[in-house]
């Protein structure tokens, strides 16, 4: 019915014939309730909850009541909250304990991660200890066999024999001219070990000493007086040697006069055997009054000889000494380049006599073909150079007659022409100085020739020697070839052809070669006297004496602390530099092989300072030196690494079945005033393998900072 109603009602009021306004109202009444009855629920039912909710956790006890009396139902379910809040607390207790437990666990694990950790470094200290007292203990060894080797000399020195008389007698040679060392010297009275001690007569004492040059005695007797092999002791001496020459002209003593005085010498022993006679020339004009005089089984040393006075490998050819008292003027010489200089080659002499005139018949090609060659080509080679000079493919310069008085020469030799200034002059303008040889077939050198080839090589213009029968000085230690263009006379045609294909690196190269024999041989009376020397003391092989030690002015210096470097810890990478040495320095064995050196290398010529073996008074090879010296990084340095060998250490040694002693370097550096980049340097060199010290060469007239401390690389450091 109700439905109905309000069905009725909402057509309108069908069926009961209903109002409009029934409707409004109706509508009103609907939209009141339905707001009022939604205001009460969401008012009041949550205040309700809300109160409900905040008094249930406050009930202490069973009778309090909310809504009015509980059932047994709601106790129940009031207990069951209790005991889950129990048991959150039980649990939350527990967990608490858990965590502390955990992280005492993990403190646990820490501590004995350190333990770890520091037993694993102690196990790598005590390796690397045992490793140290490992090295130790075979260096101790090695020191014990070095110690026990030391008393067991390796080498004992031989008897020296000496001859039982003075006047002892050899096996004569069929004649003086067949003398050489095997038959004409006396190898007894200098043993290898002898030092080679020289004996020199004082010329005073003798009746030829008054006739000598003043200026040659006075610079030989210089010379005497500082040679490292001279001796005043004349029964222990090698070689006796006397001055004869330059004799003063006009005044000089008869041949027979001096072969007297000669034969009358206290240690002469009747033929002169060990006896060096030296016969020096200052001037171009030589003087060969020794050609007629018996010298027996003496050596002779002079600038000029004839085919039948000279002894290849006895006598020997000298450099005229053209310096006598003073050292020449280096500052005078002109530079090595350019290469090429104004002329191509110059001449200048005048032939006094020659062995065939000008006027006679000039014989044909054809005919000297066939066998019967001219005596003197001299003719032809003036015909060719004016030819030369006349084309004006080059420019030369070639005078065969002086403006002035030609300088006294012998016969068939080209006498030299003006003062020595002017012909240095020209040679400094020359690339090639030319040297005509004697037309005398039987003359083998003059002082003419010599003293052309020392002005040649003095100011740098390469001496081309026409005459290949020449003996130049000291010809058969010194390799001419380097230095020389040496061609025989009838090449004469070939000559231009030939020094213009020579390139200028070549030309370069001869010119050093000059320099470096001049300077070495030839410049000074010291030079010329120790050369000498050096060539006999070369032929007997024994070896040259040690360079005199001089000490170094050392600047005192203070050091600071240790550089921080590690050696044993320090890293290299893959470089194994070898074990640190635990003892003090070692000092190098004593250098054993001057003889081996002197026997086998019998001479040699280097753009260098020669070495014991080379045509030089002192030899750069110490026979005990303290430590080897070597640049670091270079491998090489001033003496031999390792006699030889190529390696340092005893670990190297033991590699060669321990023939080669056990040696350390020593760092050479060279510094000027850079003290930061020094220091850093030096603490870098801290636990160095086989460091045995370290030499800094302070290259400058300012000292080192006085508060400078220097590092503690644990060598010393000589400054």
């Amino acid at each position: 019915e109700l439905m109905t109603g309000y069905t009725m009602l909402r057509n309108g009021g069908v069926g009961n014939g209903g109002q409009p306004w029934v409707l409004r109202w109706s509508s009103r009444i609907r939209l009141t309730w339905l707001s009022f009855t939604l205001f009460i629920i969401l008012v009041f039912f949550p205040l309700i909850a809300h109160y409900y909710l905040t008094t249930i956790d406050d009930a202490d006890d069973a009778g309090k009541r909310i809504f009015g009396p509980r059932t047994g139902n709601e106790l129940c379910e009031v207990k069951h909250v209790q005991d889950l809040c129990r048991i959150r607390e039980s649990v939350s207790e527990e967990l608490l304990q858990l965590e502390a437990k955990r992280q005492e666990l993990n403190s646990e694990i820490a501590k004995l991660n350190l333990k770890i950790e520091a037993c694993k470094k102690s196990i790598e200290n005590a390796k690397q200890d045992l490793l140290q007292l490992k090295n130790v203990i075979s260096q101790t060894e090695h020191s014990y066999k070095e110690l026990m080797a030391q008393n067991q000399p390796k080498l004992s020195l031989p008897i020296r024999l000496l001859p039982d008389k003075d006047d002892v007698t050899f096996p004569l040679p069929k004649s003086n001219r067949n003398c050489r060392l095997h038959n004409c010297f006396d190898y007894s009275r200098c043993p290898l070990t002898s030092g080679f001690p020289v004996y020199v007569y004082n010329s005073d004492d003798y009746p030829f000493g008054s006739f000598l040059d003043p200026l040659i005695k006075q610079a030989f007797e210089a010379t005497v007086r500082t040679n490292v092999y001279v001796t005043e002791n004349a029964n222990i001496a090698c070689v006796y040697i006397i001055l004869v020459g330059e004799m003063q002209e006009p005044v000089m003593p008869k041949p027979t006069e001096l072969e007297q005085q000669l034969h009358s010498l206290p240690y002469w022993r009747t033929d002169g055997h060990n006896h060096l006679i030296i016969n020096l020339s200052r001037k171009s004009e030589t003087q060969n009054f020794i050609y007629n005089i018996s010298t027996g089984r003496a050596m002779i040393a002079q600038s000029t000889f004839y085919d039948a006075q000279y002894r290849p490998g006895f006598d020997i050819v000298i450099s005229p000494l053209v310096h006598a008292m003073s050292e020449p003027n280096f500052l005078e010489i002109p530079p090595q380049v350019p290469v090429k200089r104004k002329y191509l080659f110059s001449f200048q002499g005048e032939k006094i006599e020659s062995l065939r005139s000008s006027l006679q018949e000039v014989r044909s090609f054809e005919e000297e073909i066939e066998g019967n060659a001219p005596a003197d080509y001299d003719d032809r080679i003036i015909t060719t150079l004016k030819a030369v000079q006349d084309s004006k493919l080059d420019f030369v310069l070639v005078e065969f007659t002086c403006k002035n008085q030609p300088k006294a020469s012998l016969p068939t030799e080209w006498a030299l022409c003006g003062e020595r200034d002017d012909r240095l002059e020209l040679l400094k303008l020359s690339t090639f100085a030319l040297i005509i040889t004697p037309g005398d077939i039987h003359l083998v050198i003059s002082s003419g020739c010599a003293m052309r080839l020392f002005e040649a090589l003095e100011v740098g213009a390469i001496p081309v020697v026409l005459g290949e029968q020449v003996q130049l000085p000291y010809n058969d230690v010194i390799r001419w070839n380097e230095a020389a263009l040496i061609i025989p006379k009838p090449r004469i045609t070939e000559v231009h052809f030939l020094l213009r294909s020579i390139s200028d690196n070549d030309l370069l190269a001869m010119r050093r070669q000059g320099r470096f024999l001049w300077e070495t041989y030839f410049s000074t009376s010291d030079n010329v006297f120790s050369t000498v020397l050096a060539i006999i003391r070369t032929r007997i092989q024994i070896p040259a004496a040690p360079i005199r030690e001089e000490t170094a002015v050392e600047i005192p210096h203070r050091s600071g602390k240790a550089a921080g470097t590690d050696p044993n810890m320090a890293d290299n990478g893959d470089l194994d530099l070898g074990p640190v040495e635990t003892e003090p320095p070692y000092a190098s064995p004593k250098y054993l092989r001057n003889f081996t050196l002197t026997a086998m290398d019998i001479y040699r010529n280097w753009n260098s300072a020669p070495g014991p073996f080379h045509l030089f008074p002192y030899t750069p090879f110490d026979p005990v030196l303290p430590s080897e010296a070597k640049f670091l990084g270079s491998g090489t340095g001033f003496r031999p690494i390792g006699g030889g060998a190529g390696g340092s250490g005893k670990e190297f040694q033991a590699a060669l079945g321990g023939n080669v002693p056990r040696e350390q370097f020593t760092v050479v550096m060279l510094t000027y005033e850079r003290e930061e980049v020094l220091m850093n340097s030096l603490e870098r060199l801290n636990g160095l393998p086989y460091l045995n010290k370290v030499v800094v060469v302070w290259n400058s007239p300012k000292l080192p900072s006085e508060d400078l401390l220097w590092p503690d690389i644990g060598v010393p450091i000589m400054v």
